[in-house]
């Protein structure tokens, strides 16, 4: 399979707050050392993209030594928070902006989709956006004619396809961007966040049609996304980049868990000051990651179980508030939402105290979160709701597994069920 994109030792620049490094004798400067043939001496200095830290220079390398490749049809994940390098380097791919140092060799047209409004003209109404990407493409108006009534149809913007683009919504433009970056039959498809702009309906069209162009078209589509259940599903391969430089490439599910595992600290207890809606009926005091004990612990073991204790203050009198626990994974699905019987809450003021006991052999190994919550029916009310109140791992000894399997389990829980083998035939 030929290579479609390969990037060599890619570095991205920038000084804070300028254009260029600023000044008209520092840009000729590095021309002149440049035409010598000599080495940049802006490229000895800068630091990484860290914005968890506060810098001490101008200078800031968005990407530092980025190496890859990107065969013909693959669909590639591109992995990291926000600040690591992704949007910047999908901007050098699509050659919106050219790179400090190294080479990238491209295979095909390239159609990109980097932010809300990439590539249309706003005073051109849809219909004039559509033919004018359709020859920054190369392709011809007989070629665009024939993609049109699909393209328009799989947008679902019929209606306003007359109308001047800086009258559409938000969503209105990334129907139209994302159809016609999908139909013109570019070789090399670039998606960005900005379809998380889009309905979750649309999203779900979104994906498929990169499946079909990737599948059936051969095409080659680069994907950043922080859906993880996205990413999953779409691409083959991922890279997981932090501070502009690559951590990890590899397939998609390797590639995930290790961002998932890096990203997002444990928190195993927490208090809070004042209520998190600042309803003034309750309070949520203190919550707590607690082991089969009733001890604090860092996780929950598998083969033991554990729980999740938090206080709250009734403040006024007469509500009748139900604690409720949501918990879900990282990824953002939802493994349950649990709450407490409402007969066992009596509605007089004063502070209570629920544990929620989590069984052996229900949640798999893991991180998990916990949002905890309290509301009443009558009057319907949320009263507070943190929705990351505790982060915590369920843990699992591989010396207890009653298996010779010792690699991952795939899924959110795994009870421990009953099994029945019987021998039908002697």
């Amino acid at each position: 399979m030929s290579i479609a994109i390969k990037v060599e030792n890619l570095s991205k620049q920038y000084r804070l707050g300028q254009i260029g490094t600023g000044t008209i004798s520092h840009d000729l400067n590095r021309w002149w050392i440049r035409v010598r043939g000599k080495e940049d001496p802006y490229l000895k200095i800068g630091e990484a993209n860290d914005r968890t830290k506060k810098g001490s220079g101008d200078y800031v390398w968005a990407l530092q030594d980025i190496n890859f490749e990107v065969k013909q049809g693959e669909v590639l994940g591109i992995i990291g928070r926000n600040g690591a390098g992704k949007s910047t380097l999908l901007k050098i791919l699509s050659k919106t902006t050219a790179p400090t140092s190294g080479s990238i060799k491209i295979q095909g047209r390239i159609a990109s989709l980097l932010e809300v409004g990439t590539g249309f003209h706003p005073e051109l109404s849809g219909r004039d956006n559509i033919f004018l990407n359709g020859a920054i493409l190369g392709m011809t108006k007989k070629e665009i004619k024939s993609k049109f009534d699909e393209i328009v149809d799989f947008s679902g913007v019929e209606r306003y396809i007359d109308t001047p683009v800086k009258r559409y919504s938000s969503g209105m433009y990334v129907r139209l961007a994302f159809a016609v970056a999908a139909h013109l039959e570019p070789e090399i498809l670039i998606i960005d966040e900005v379809l998380a702009v889009g309905d979750a309906e649309f999203q779900k069209k979104c994906l498929g049609k990169m499946k079909d162009v990737s599948v059936n078209g051969g095409r080659t589509v680069l994907f950043v996304s922080h859906n993880m259940t996205a990413m999953n599903t779409l691409c083959d391969r991922g890279i997981y980049m932090n501070n502009g430089f690559i951590v990890e490439t590899g397939g998609i599910d390797s590639v995930i868990k290790t961002y998932l595992s890096s990203s997002g600290d444990i928190s195993t207890k927490k208090s809070w000051q004042t209520n998190p809606l600042g309803d003034d009926a309750v309070q949520l005091l203190t919550a707590r990651l607690i082991d089969e004990d009733n001890n604090d612990t860092d996780a929950i073991d598998f083969y033991k179980g554990g729980g999740i204790e938090f206080t709250y203050k009734i403040l006024c009198e007469g509500f009748l508030p139900v604690p409720n626990i949501h918990i879900y994974n990282q990824k953002g699905d939802y493994l349950m939402v649990l709450a407490e019987s409402s007969n066992n809450v009596s509605g007089e003021i004063g502070i209570y105290k629920t544990v929620m006991l989590i069984p052996p052999h229900l949640m798999n190994d893991g991180r998990y979160i916990a949002g905890i919550a309290a509301s009443t029916m009558i009057p319907e009310k949320i009263h507070f709701y943190d929705k990351e109140a505790i982060v915590f791992d369920v843990v699992e000894d591989m010396n207890l597994r009653d298996t010779e399997y010792r690699g991952p389990m795939p899924g959110i829980v795994r009870p421990k069920l009953i099994w029945k083998t019987e021998r039908l035939i002697n």
